[in-house]
């Protein structure tokens, strides 16, 4: 039957794949990737030789109709990112809406994904949460900020480690000095980190080093 899977991939440590996850990949007809090149790493080492196509933020919106042309003509395709489950702050959403709307099946694996781990690991509640993912740059962002200020529920962030700081300095602003928080980076990697305290804490100590890596913030929420 033609199908969309969506297939998490490792996050950090390629053995982080299940076995189904490397059996669809092989089955497919093609393999859309957010990065070829990343992916094609990940590909050759458990052998998978399935083509490769370009799918990504700047291309999706022009190719996406072409695809589920693909799919409904019976082919299987897989959509993969560079790390994670595709759709979860990284391209997949659009695809599949659009197959959705067009009655394709659509199958997400079960699998990696950053953010889960660093929830864990925080130490904080973890019953319920609320995952906003990476906040705009600019527009709409202390808007945002400014809504989750009374959130009761954990709080969880990705972020790029450029602008660790200024969004710890921004929360500040917003939540409190004494909030409590985790940073974790690296994860599954051999410099995997989680530091833990307050947000005025984790200025402090993350002022003092240089980050590498993908970050996930967790906050606690509102008291």
């Amino acid at each position: 039957m033609p199908k969309l899977y969506i297939v998490p991939t490792p996050i950090g440590n390629l053995e982080d794949i299940t076995l189904r996850a490397i059996r669809i990949l092989k089955e497919a007809n093609a393999i859309l990737a957010e990065d070829t090149r990343k992916t094609r790493v990940l590909l050759d080492k458990y052998d998978i030789h399935t083509p490769l196509i370009a799918y990504h933020q700047h291309n999706e919106h022009s190719v996406t109709d072409k695809l589920t042309e693909r799919i409904a003509g019976g082919e299987t395709l897989a959509i993969v990112t560079d790390a994670g489950t595709p759709g979860i702050s990284d391209p997949g959403f659009l695809l599949v809406r659009e197959c959705i709307a067009k009655g394709i099946a659509v199958e997400c694996l079960p699998g990696a994904t950053a953010f889960v781990p660093a929830l864990v690991d925080s130490g904080l509640p973890f019953n319920t949460f609320c995952f906003e993912g990476f906040l705009p740059h600019k527009k709409g962002r202390n808007k945002i900020l400014e809504a989750l200020r009374d959130e009761k529920r954990t709080l969880v962030f990705y972020e790029s480690p450029y602008r660790l700081l200024k969004t710890l300095e921004q929360f500040i602003v917003f939540f409190g000095a004494g909030r409590k928080a985790s940073v974790s980076r690296e994860l599954t990697k051999i410099h995997e980190e989680t530091v833990r305290g307050t947000l005025e804490e984790l200025q402090r100590h993350f002022s003092l080093a240089t980050v590498k890596g993908e970050v996930v913030i967790v906050v606690e929420g509102a008291q």
